[in-house]
């Protein structure tokens, strides 16, 4: 449904993607009776019935479709496409079977053998679980779309008016009529105007921060969308006047349902945060790891399980135990589990969860977990000019008033940036002492003027439009004339005082509307002085052209000679130079046709006021009093963070929808460009940058770019190409426009106060201040996540390190598996997670901002800390073995009695071959406590080895917890750290000591003087680590020196 129309003559549908580079039928280009005749419809009529009924079933309903959802079956599989997750899937199915295979194997009871897989099982499924709930996010940007759709029209079929069809019932072909505050129900040409203006709020669409006015006129075909100024966008909202349309593309092939294309597109090119791609990485390498010391180990003890008799040079007689084939594979699983960190899924998680929470506060709120990390390698922003960089609310910064005398002007510049009438103060402004030249010009801005300001909770907003509630601001501005405030009986609480004021002393009795020709609006109105008077505003040359006489400071008039008016032209050039948008004011004594008028129809001078060509003769010999320069003003704290950007080594590029002249000045402004900088090569419109040859070496300019009059296609177009290059993109944007682009791009940021439901649905994060510092501050804190990251991801897998060397010296030795699956899981899941998390509380560095952006391709692990860590955990490995071996043959260890649990000695040699037992005549053991257990092997002394082994994987699994370096800073700086420490040997403690969970653990409680070995065995692991640390200081000089820029920093 949904496919819109493009060409009735031959019943041709194009898509989204299909119209927007060839036209069949431009309808932009064409004059109205063209249009008719294509369409087949006549303004006056409308539609057929038959004619409806015919085109629905080629262009089906007007609404956006509905993309097909991913099936959740489909999801789930989704995220187990992932390295670690499916090698944990393989250990965990793996490990299922053996324990239901043969649960006792090794001394396991088999509620611990089926402990392992189960909680493996666990992780994975909360894993796909929080993967799916951010999948189905993404669809809601393409629901938002359609809120912002049109729900009823006003249409002519069969000559009869419709006042409320429903929208998605129109047609290419309707006639639609179009009312100040009506939202445009479809794409249309503008065939008539009802009104003598008629203009639209589509900056939402187009990214242009003030209304446009709409024509009937043709326009070039080759257009951009901004330049259409005959059509009228599905979306977008009437502002001022009325007029009649014909609808020319619905559904998909509107302007928003392209928007629409691009966003499903762009979704479907979602890639992988840098974290998940190193993670990645880091599984793959895992997975080959494994499989080669798995393989290793496998071909040590092949001997163990399989043998053979050689004859005549040719092996013979082959003999498989498959009992031991099947410990040597859970020997292979023991060491997946090892080498994996379980807990590294949930400790990212909840690292990254208290990152939103910090960004949160600082009014950055996270709506994707991994975009915490993604901002901290952020090179590029591309940020939105209008409502990012800009306050999206029009502010006259300057007003210039008439001399004292002949040929001179005087200048006030105007602070403020917002709709607040307190918002800043107009400067070496004479309160209470206003001469009459600008109470003149106050009463025209006050009373000329359609808009209003109201205040909704802590925000002023316009009514109208916002040039005219920016003139309202500024008369608020400039106070009370000198006396008045006494004959006012307005409320203090009101917001524009002043110019209810001006309202009382000047009452309006008539309108001569904004037209296009005369640029100009009027109001007569009757003076509480008995004077009737007209009061002009509009483009400063228009109004000047119709001015004879210019006001002086103290009111008196002098004739407007050719030097003051190209004094009042040449100041008018230096701020439209400037980007500001300027009006001029002028009033005169009313014609005498008018002097009895008093707004009633039947008055004879009415029926001028019926015909709008009548209006630029009743607007002449004017006395021009003086104008007004306006903008949409940046945010003040904009420029300090660009200046930021540029030292933490970010680029901006301000893309944005407005006119080139606007944006450079805003530009200049706010640090982007500095103030005489030659921007020729920086600033490009969207269409002469798709013109450029070598489109990436124009995007690797060091420093600022701009991109102005932009489409939707444009920016899409520019994220995609840095991303290509390498650069991590953030793109920021409030409007409709923005969304594929922020979809599109490594980060989308969206505004929340001036943002559209679709690009905050778009978007990654929003700004629940749409302030442009309040990024650069979430940069920030996401650098520092990184760091805190990537020190518990390093822990974690120094960790493993020791477990797997653990494991693989066991097997290369033959002597009985130290720790089993299980006890491995508890380390990695519940005593490293702790720690590691804690670490993700580390303060971040004072100097964060003040270094460049990390490469794409910067290491987790360092070639140095690799070796680091493999120091550390050959020795943890060795330790965790040796303190096995220790308990099966010493009766001491460097003065520690080991004897009182009564536990019989065996030589190293039977250890190793313990396999053999059973051949061994003679073999006896006594019997050994732990705790209030008493463990005895009268009926089978081989058991010695199995359960018997329980005290001496105890003392493994001590010295594996005890083996961690941790001391990292001082404990003050970070007391988290102590504290998860201390959780992370309390929760130790508690399946030592509840018989329950010891039994499940395959653990027994320990003797004062076996506690006393493990710490023996475990504490060197801090002076080693500190030793290499100190080795790294004074050495990293040499490891860090500079390297030789890349292909791509040397096009730089």
């Amino acid at each position: 449904m949904g496919k819109g129309g493009d060409d009735l003559g031959t019943n041709k549908q194009t898509n989204g993607s299909e119209s927007s580079n060839f036209e069949p039928f431009p309808p932009w280009a064409k004059d109205v009776r063209e249009c008719e005749d294509h369409f087949g419809v006549s303004a006056e009529k409308g539609l057929t019935t038959d004619d409806v009924a015919k085109r629905h079933q080629i262009y089906g309903l007007n609404e956006l479709e509905k993309p097909e959802g991913t099936s959740l079956f489909k999801l789930i599989l989704e995220q187990f496409n992932d390295t670690l997750v499916r090698i944990l899937l393989a250990a965990a199915v793996i490990s299922f079977v053996l324990a239901f295979v043969d649960g006792d194997e090794g001394g396991e009871m088999a509620i611990t053998a089926f402990v392992e897989p189960l909680v493996i099982f666990l992780i994975l499924i909360v894993n796909a679980v929080v993967g799916i709930w951010q999948e189905t996010n993404a669809v809601k940007a393409l629901e938002a779309l359609k809120e912002i759709q049109s729900q009823q029209a006003t249409v002519t079929r069969d000559g009869v008016k419709m006042s409320s069809l429903p929208a998605k019932e129109l047609v290419p072909g309707d006639v639609v009529e179009l009312r100040v505050g009506d939202k445009v129900p479809a794409d249309m040409r503008v065939v008539r105007l009802i009104s003598s203006t008629l203009r639209v709020e589509q900056g939402s669409l187009t990214g242009e921060s003030e209304a446009v006015s709409k024509t009937t006129k043709p326009v070039e075909e080759n257009a951009d969308i901004q330049g259409k100024k005959c059509m009228v966008f599905a979306g977008t909202t009437v502002v001022n006047g009325s007029c009649v349309c014909l609808v020319t593309h619905t559904g998909m092939s509107t302007e928003i349902g392209r928007v629409h294309s691009q966003i499903q597109e762009a979704a479907q090119h979602e890639e992988d945060t840098p974290l998940k791609k190193k993670l990645n990485e880091f599984g793959e390498a895992l997975t080959m790891i494994i499989g080669l010391i798995c393989a290793l180990v496998w071909l040590i003890n092949v001997k163990y399980f399989l043998s053979w008799e050689s004859v005549d040079g040719w092996p013979r007689n082959f003999k498989f135990s498959f009992e031991k084939c099947t410990y040597y594979f859970e020997i292979a699983v023991a060491l997946a589990v090892a080498a994996i960190p379980e807990g590294l899924p949930a400790v990212i998680t909840t690292c990254l969860a208290l990152g939103t929470r910090k960004m949160a506060q600082k009014n950055a709120l996270v709506r994707k977990l991994p975009s915490v990390e993604t901002l901290g390698c952020t090179t590029v922003i591309c940020s939105d000019k209008t409502g990012t960089l800009t306050t999206n609310q029009m502010a006259v910064s300057k007003l210039v008033a008439m001399g004292s005398r002949v040929g001179t002007l005087r200048s006030f510049n105007v602070e403020g940036t917002s709709f607040d009438p307190r918002d800043g103060k107009i400067e070496d402004w004479p309160v209470g002492r206003m001469d009459t030249n600008l109470q003149m010009i106050a009463k025209i801005a006050a009373i000329c003027n359609d808009a209003n300001v109201e205040q909704s909770e802590n925000q002023f907003v316009a009514r109208g439009m916002p040039t005219e509630a920016a003139l309202k601001v500024l008369v608020e501005k400039m106070g009370f004339p000198e006396g008045a405030n006494k004959a006012s009986s307005l409320a203090d609480g009101d917001v524009l005082r002043c110019c209810r004021l001006w309202s009382e002393l000047e009452q309006r009795i008539a309108t001569l509307e904004f037209d296009r020709d005369r640029k100009s609006m009027g109001v007569m109105v009757d003076s509480s002085s008995g004077t009737k008077l007209l009061l002009v505003k509009g483009a400063v040359e228009n109004v000047l052209e119709r001015s004879t006489h210019i006001q002086l400071l103290d009111g008196s008039t002098q004739e407007l000679d050719q030097y003051s008016r190209d004094l009042i032209l040449q100041s008018l050039h230096d701020m439209s130079m400037s980007a500001l948008r300027c009006l001029g004011f002028a009033y005169s004594d009313v014609p005498s046709d008018f002097a009895t008028y008093d707004g009633s129809e039947d008055h004879p001078a009415h029926q001028q006021l019926l015909n709008p060509s009548n209006y630029s003769s009743i607007e002449s010999n004017l006395t021009f009093v003086g104008f007004v320069g306006l903008r949409d003003p940046p945010r003040k704290e904009v420029r300090q963070a660009i200046a930021d950007c540029r030292t933490a080594g970010i680029r901006v590029m301000v893309i944005t929808g407005d006119n080139k002249s606007t944006a450079e000045a805003i530009c200049r402004e706010i640090g982007v460009f500095e103030a005489d900088e030659d921007i020729s090569t920086r600033s490009l419109t969207g269409k002469e940058f798709m013109d450029v040859k070598d489109q990436k070496n124009h995007l690797r300019q060091s420093g600022g770019l701009l991109f102005s009059r932009a489409e939707p296609k444009h920016k899409q177009e520019i994220v995609r190409l840095l991303k290509e290059d390498g650069e991590v993109v953030a793109m920021t944007g409030d409007g409709v426009n923005d969304a594929p682009a922020l979809k599109l791009a490594d980060i989308g940021v969206a505004m929340g106060i001036s943002g559209t439901e679709v690009a905050k649905e778009a978007s990654d994060m929003v700004l629940a201040d749409d302030n442009f510092s309040t990024i650069v501050a979430a940069v920030g804190e996401g650098r520092s996540i990184y760091n805190n990251m990537k020190a518990f991801i390093r822990y974690m897998i120094s960790s493993n390190i020791g477990e797997v060397a653990s494991i693989f010296l066991t097997a290369a030795l033959g002597i009985p598996e130290g720790m089993i699956p299980v006890q491995l899981l508890w380390v990695n899941l519940v005593t490293d997670g702790p720690p590691a998390t804690a670490l993700g509380f580390n303060p971040p560095d004072k100097d964060i901002m003040k270094k460049p952006p990390r490469r794409s391709d910067d290491s987790l692990i360092t070639a140095w800390i690799l070796f680091r860590y493999l120091v550390i955990g050959m020795y943890v490995g060795v330790a965790t073995v040796g303190v096995f071996i220790i308990w099966y043959t010493h009766s001491s260890f460097m003065g520690i009695d080991l004897s009182q649990d009564g536990h019989s000695l065996v030589s190293y040699s039977q250890l190793a071959h313990w396999g053999q037992c059973s051949s061994w005549e003679g073999f006896k053991v006594s019997p050994f406590t732990a705790g209030s257990q008493t463990f005895s092997f009268e009926s089978n002394p081989c058991e010695y080895f199995h359960q018997g082994k329980i005290k001496a994987s105890t003392l493994s699994l001590g010295v594996a917890l005890g083996g961690r370096s941790l001391v990292t800073m001082p404990p003050w700086v970070n007391p988290w750290l102590l504290l998860a420490m201390a959780v992370s040997f309390g929760l130790h403690f508690v399946i030592l000591y509840v018989p329950f969970l010891a039994q499940v653990f395959g653990i027994v409680p320990l003797s004062l003087n076996e506690w006393l070995l493990v710490l023996a065995v475990s504490l060197p692991v801090i002076l080693i680590d500190e030793v290499l640390k100190f080795v790294g200081r004074l050495t990293s000089g040499y490891r860090y020196s500079p390297r030789t820029p890349s292909a791509k920093q040397k096009t730089e």
